[in-house]
């Protein structure tokens, strides 16, 4: 059998042993190439979880990044990866609840 490509959208949380610490959310979006989307899930996670790691930042907090989901995981939309293409879709009807949840529209500093 062989392999086609799929995108998983990961979902990874920072923590902190810090009381005052806020967590911080980071979404990946991952090419997997697998036989099915069950591999592919299995693909992704192993992957979330090989790049979990913990620092300790420049305020002497110890900063923790695990995964938190597979939010998502789908076959390529068009799986020519040569060229310019569409390669995952996805939808949702509360604008206002996206523009509060995504800060790259609002101009907001990570």
């Amino acid at each position: 059998m062989t392999s086609a490509p799929y995108i998983a959208i990961v979902l990874m949380e920072s923590s902190s042993d810090s009381a005052d610490y806020v967590p911080l959310y980071q979404e990946d979006v991952v090419l997997i190439h697998a036989r099915d989307e069950d591999a592919a899930r299995r693909g992704a996670e192993l992957r979330a979880r090989q790049s979990e790691s913990s620092y300790v930042n420049d305020e002497g907090q110890t900063i923790a990044w695990r995964l938190k989901a597979i939010v998502d995981v789908q076959e390529v939309l068009d799986p020519d990866l040569m060229q310019d293409n569409d390669l995952y879709s996805r939808h949702f009807r509360d604008y206002a609840s996206y523009e509060k949840f995504e800060p790259l529209l609002s101009g907001e500093e990570l």
